[in-house]
């Protein structure tokens, strides 16, 4: 596969890829909330009519689980990008590769 073909199929799977993690982890994330705390999430955490502290928990939880999501979802993406061309995507090849 061509270095330039094979950036942009990578480019495509890892943003597809993190589109996708971000929407679920998003969607677990609103579920858990509900269940423990017995309402919605804050729809706008930056509303002045929220709790500060549940903003803030609500901001932190968000930022944990979707970066967490997202860099397995981009890992997973890599060792199947791997397995299919060979070596590692462009972006993540070492020195030598």
């Amino acid at each position: 596969m061509a270095s330039g073909g094979g950036s942009k199929v990578w480019s495509l799977m890892s943003l597809g890829s993190s589109v996708g993690a971000a929407v679920a982890a998003r969607k677990a994330l609103e579920a858990s909330w509900k269940t423990a705390a017995r309402r919605k999430p804050p729809a706008n955490p930056a509303d002045p009519d929220v709790d500060v502290w549940e903003a803030v928990t609500w901001a932190l939880a968000t930022g944990a689980v979707a970066s967490l999501a997202r860099m397995l979802a981009q890992r997973r993406a890599a060792e199947y990008y791997t397995r299919s061309t060979g070596h590692l995507p462009p972006p993540l090849q070492k020195d030598g590769q």
